[in-house]
């Protein structure tokens, strides 16, 4: 296990980096706990990997600095960091049996046979991959190929951390969930240090107990599932996280209310004050799961509407609702759904009805 550390780290691969769009990964400070289950979450493009690649010593940052444990390890080449990566596509040996694969690591640090076979069976009973130990690699199917490739970082005691890069991509759904499964229960019984890279939402907010969302090589949040859900600090997190994802709509700010379409809801008086200071677009969020729909007006509380579309999801049924120019989602799941062309009004509960200007949460 270890703590790792990213002191203002920033990467470019321009030769002389001039301005911000020059930078694959602006300026930015992250610290790992030791044994936390973390994930880096955003688009493809956003940084994530070559985040992941600056911690593992794959490459050296253009910037900044990395520390495990106190110790600097900017300058160290990745196999004197004790972390093991995983990444997308599994890196094995087909010609070899699993048991060899796993093995590899410990037989190139000169561990004694005896305790090879001890740690081998160990974590390939862990991985289930038990049964299969003289089975030759190139006989087994993506995820047990790609359980092999993570086993080979578990099988060595020294590993400080485990970094995984989208390593489900491959994976076909129900392998996906399974494997999930398996990486949620080795991190509580390994207790290792877990980075997670991943676009899929759901396995980000499944896997970790903290995840990083980033975008345009940035990092805009990071949190616990729970408050990434419930208070996105940006738009993009709003946007991004959930599905469907948060409402966003365009709005003007009066003295104690926000005003959508010329109607008003009410917000408080201090946080109108202050995103007219910090200047920008004023947006209005409110998640699709946490709003309602009523059949009378309630002023400032409650968005006046049509029902433009609903469809139904089983068990729950997702409502659009136009208001003006814009269109609100309403998700249902304890109430029967309106006939479209109807009017309504949807209900902004307060402490889920969000403001955001230019883009940052005001709070």
């Amino acid at each position: 296990m270890a703590r790792i550390e990213l002191r203002a780290i920033a990467h470019s691969y321009v030769r002389n980096p001039a301005a911000d769009h020059d930078y694959a990964l602006k300026p930015l400070e992250l610290t790992w706990q030791s044994g936390g289950a973390y994930a880096l979450l955003g688009p493809s493009g956003c940084g994530k990997t070559t985040l992941l690649n600056i911690m593992s010593g794959l490459l050296h940052p253009t910037r900044g600095s990395i520390v495990i444990d106190g110790k600097d390890v900017t300058a160290l080449a990745p196999q004197a960091r004790n972390i093991a990566q995983v990444f997308q596509f599994p890196v094995i040996y087909d010609t070899m049996t699993v048991f060899d694969n796993l093995a590899f690591p410990l037989r190139n640090r000169g561990v004694q046979p005896a305790e090879i076979k001890r740690r081998v069976e160990r974590i390939a009973n862990l991985l289930e991959l038990g049964a299969d130990l003289q089975r030759k690699a190139t006989q087994l199917t993506a995820d047990m190929k790609q359980r092999i490739s993570l086993g080979r970082g578990l099988v060595r005691t020294d590993v400080s951390a485990i970094l995984l890069d989208e390593p489900l991509t491959v994976i076909d759904p129900h392998a996906k969930w399974v494997l999930r499964r398996k990486l949620k229960q080795i991190h509580a019984e390994l207790g290792v240090t877990l980075v997670y890279v991943t676009h899929d939402q759901v396995e980000a907010l499944t896997l970790a107990d903290q995840v990083v969302v980033m975008n345009d090589g940035r990092v805009l949040q990071q949190g616990t599932p729970q408050e990434l859900f419930e208070r996105p600090a940006h738009t993009f997190v709003g946007y991004f996280i959930g599905s469907p994802g948060m409402n966003l709509l365009r709005c003007e700010l009066g003295q104690d209310a926000v005003i959508v379409e010329g109607q008003k809801l009410a917000v408080p008086a201090q946080i109108a004050a202050k995103a007219r200071t910090l200047g920008g677009e004023p947006i209005l969020g409110a998640r699709p799961e946490l709003l309602q729909l009523a059949v009378e007006a309630k002023p400032g509380a409650r968005l006046e509407g049509a029902v433009a579309r609903v469809e139904q999801l089983g068990h729950s049924a997702l409502v659009t609702v136009r208001v003006g120019t814009q269109s609100v989602c309403v998700k249902l799941s304890d109430q029967p759904p309106p006939v479209v062309g109807s009017a309504c009004w949807i209900e902004f509960p307060p402490p889920w009805t969000l403001l955001y200007a230019g883009g940052q949460l005001v709070d």
